[in-house]
């Protein structure tokens, strides 16, 4: 390992409410990322569709 010394960590001290609140911000950040994914994705599949010709009607008609 080009002579380092590997480290084990054998105990972490974490406040319970400095790790709520951790997973409080964690949780709240994820809602806009899941927003920008989606449109991302929604952007992608209708760059794809237009690409080959996709018509949205098609799905509408298959599920009637």
């Amino acid at each position: 390992m080009n002579g380092q010394t590997p480290v084990i960590v054998t105990d972490l001290r974490i406040p319970f409410f400095r790790l709520m609140l951790f997973f409080i911000n964690a949780g709240l950040a994820a809602i806009p990322a899941a927003i920008i994914v989606s449109l991302i994705v929604t952007v992608l599949a209708a760059a794809i569709a237009a690409t080959l010709g996709g018509n949205p009607s098609f799905v509408i008609r298959r599920w009637m």
